[in-house]
């Protein structure tokens, strides 16, 4: 798949792609060690499973994580450029991604849906390649594939300001401009901390 606003290509997860998954979180950019495992747990890992070196973390994270993959419980869009893999973005039915259902805020101002519940909930980009529309070639993808698979209500966490030098200059829940131009609408604010203030948007697909 071709994104027509830029000059990148992008795949679906799979077992066929993983390799090229595994190769964008080994590149020591802050969020290798992570694998887009946050979102699959609802909560927190109890203090005995807990690691603390970043490279143990790494090796559990990808294990689980591909673990997933081989089921068809993991969902995502891997964005190239010459043929590298420069960007992630990943998205799921409400139960692949419960994490956010545990947490208070969320609970009390999410309105209900009886609609098919998907969830966008991270970004990835190689530094190489950040604020040149990796995210957004990623986003309109994941809607793509979100659509070809059912569709119904999509939402997101995205931040409506940072201050750049906390994230490198990216966001890994994206940001609320990039998703107000693919017609998502804020339904709340879910939070602000000292660098960020993140919202939850939706949209029907």
């Amino acid at each position: 798949m071709r994104s027509e606003a830029t000059v990148y290509t992008t795949r679906e997860l799979s077992p066929a792609t993983w390799p090229d998954f595994a190769k964008l979180f080994s590149q020591g950019n802050g969020w290798d060690h992570c694998c887009c495992m946050h979102f699959h747990r609802p909560c927190g890992l109890p203090k005995a499973e807990r690691l603390h070196s970043r490279a143990e973390r790494a090796v559990r994270n990808r294990r689980q994580k591909k673990a997933l993959v081989e089921g068809g419980r993991a969902h995502g869009i891997l964005v190239y450029a010459d043929g590298k893999p420069v960007g992630w973005c990943q998205y799921g039915l409400q139960e692949e991604l419960p994490r956010i259902d545990n947490q208070r805020k969320y609970r009390r101002l999410a309105p209900e849906s009886t609609e098919r519940l998907w969830r966008i909930t991270c970004f990835v980009v190689d530094k190489k390649y950040r604020m040149r529309g990796v995210g957004s070639a990623a986003l309109q993808a994941a809607l793509e594939s979100i659509k070809k698979k059912g569709g119904g209500l999509v939402e997101a966490y995205p931040i409506t300001r940072w201050e750049s030098h906390a994230f490198g200059n990216e966001s890994t829940h994206g940001t609320a401009s990039m998703f107000r131009k693919e017609a998502f609408k804020t339904v709340a604010r879910l939070g602000s901390t000292r660098f960020s203030t993140h919202v939850l948007m939706r949209k029907k697909v």
